[in-house]
């Protein structure tokens, strides 16, 4: 799992966050597992009560944006086996172009 800066420094991790989750593998269970591991980001990635996503976040799996799916539809395989990190992505705005593994896009006329 990969968390955006602000969460990273708020939980005190690098880059990639490694937690298990028995299959099925979901957005829901993986953030079950991540704040359970790191209970400081309770709320920071959904609203507590409702379980919805915080605005200004997005998830990503397998350069697919899972943001608006249901929290318990099944992720990829990919992702489930660790081959593929999913992703919370905070927002961007302004500055460079970039995609979701941050790579810079080139940006013609």
């Amino acid at each position: 799992m990969e968390l955006p800066a602000h969460l990273r420094t708020l939980a005190g991790v690098g880059v990639e966050v490694t937690v298990n989750v028995e299959a099925p593998v979901t957005v829901r269970s993986i953030l079950d597992a991540i704040e359970a591991r790191y209970p400081v980001l309770r709320g920071t990635i959904r609203d507590y009560g409702t379980e919805q996503r915080r605005p200004f976040l997005r998830f990503f799996a397998c350069e697919q944006d899972w943001s608006h799916e249901r929290p318990d539809a099944p992720l990829p395989d990919a992702v489930a086996s660790g081959a593929e990190p999913f992703m919370v992505v905070g927002a961007i705005s302004g500055g460079e172009q970039v995609d979701v593994r941050g790579q810079r896009l080139e940006v013609r006329g």
